[in-house]
């Protein structure tokens, strides 16, 4: 009884605070707003076709990358930055204005409310969730299920907002969100509507895919990005120790392209990874796995997770990194969840 109490208290509490979220002004400035303090309209349009849409993604940009910009000199740009500078402001603020900005953050329910409660209510905004694990265990299955979650409205724990798919090992399956959107009593075909799909074929395919999503998540309103899977093209392009440093510093400039979207438009940014044998896992350990991509893309991750396969259709994870854990929790917390028809559920006993 004392639980379910708790669990109404949390719910009102955080539907009280998505209403002041919604009534916020957006979070992001357009970069339109540099040709009212004196910026020329054609490199504005410069900046526009360079993939540049907020005044918040310009001040993401080095000077160095915006003058590789064709028609953009150095003092163009530093005359744009100076504008951007006073439009948007990027420096300190203290620990109080950092928790208000912290409210803007949507939690995305995942269909299940042990995996909500173990992720402290769902995908998060503003962030990178990875999910790591095996064939079969579950991530592309949860990637379904966000799709139509996320265009749930607030009082649902949905995010009231567009999905992007982007997809590199072909396994996004449109008919798969038909029946997850009839569990959540949604219009089937208004789900499909508001999911913006991309199967990329190489990984500059892939970047340029993230490079074009500025201009319609800065027109109408995303609150979630899937990349299925974010490594698979790297490993297929890049083969060798020898192109080894190349494939881990693209790697490193798509993950920075996804964190930049991911702050900029506050949208949920949910990659699978695959896992590779790691020989060094030790003797004591069956069948040791350990996320592909290396340091490079766990210091991406905001939040980490590792899904393995349970008894039949059911699925384990656990929270492999979270800033918001604490370490022991995060290490030694095991969660079970379901696969069905409508997608991720909980687990029955």
């Amino acid at each position: 009884m004392i639980a379910t109490l708790k669990a109404v208290e949390a719910s009102q509490l955080q539907l009280v605070e998505r209403e002041d979220i919604d009534d916020e002004e957006d979070l992001f400035e357009s970069i339109n707003k540099l040709i009212s303090a004196g910026i020329n309209t054609g490199d504005v349009k410069k900046l526009q076709d360079a993939g540049i849409y907020t005044c918040n993604g310009l001040m993401m940009h080095t000077k160095k990358n915006l003058t590789g910009i064709k028609g953009l000199s150095e003092a163009k740009v530093d005359k744009i930055c100076e504008a951007a500078e006073k439009i948007v402001n990027l420096g300190y603020i203290t620990g109080s204005d950092a928790l208000l900005r912290r409210k803007s953050v949507i939690r995305i329910t995942t269909g299940s409310q042990a995996l909500d409660e173990l992720l402290g209510g769902g995908i998060e905004t503003s962030a990178i969730t990875e999910a790591f694990g095996e064939f079969r265990s579950g991530k592309t299955q949860l990637a379904h299920t966000l799709c139509v979650s996320t265009q749930l409205p607030a009082n649902m724990r949905g995010g009231k907002g567009k999905v992007a798919y982007i997809d590199t090992e072909g396994t996004f399956r449109p008919d798969r969100i038909i029946p997850i959107a009839e569990r959540f009593g949604m219009d089937p075909a208004a789900v499909l509507d508001n999911i913006v799909y991309a199967r990329a074929y190489t990984y500059e395919h892939q970047y340029n895919l993230l490079l074009g999503l500025a201009a319609k998540m800065s027109g109408e309103q995303f609150r979630l990005l899937i990349v299925d899977s974010v490594i698979a093209l790297f490993r297929v392009d890049f083969t060798g120790r020898g192109e080894l440093a190349e494939r881990q510093q693209k790697l490193a400039q798509m993950l920075s392209r996804l964190t930049k979207i991911a702050e900029e438009f506050n949208v949920a940014v949910y990659m699978t990874n695959q896992v590779i044998a790691d020989p060094g896992g030790g003797v004591f350990i069956s069948d040791p796995k350990k996320p592909a991509g290396g340091h490079v893309l766990a210091h991406a991750a905001t939040i980490r997770l590792m899904f393995r396969k349970g008894k039949g259709e059911q699925r384990v994870c656990k929270v492999f990194d979270a800033p918001n854990l604490p370490e022991a929790e995060a290490i030694s917390f095991y969660l079970n969840f379901s696969i069905t028809p409508g997608g991720i559920a909980d687990a029955k006993d």
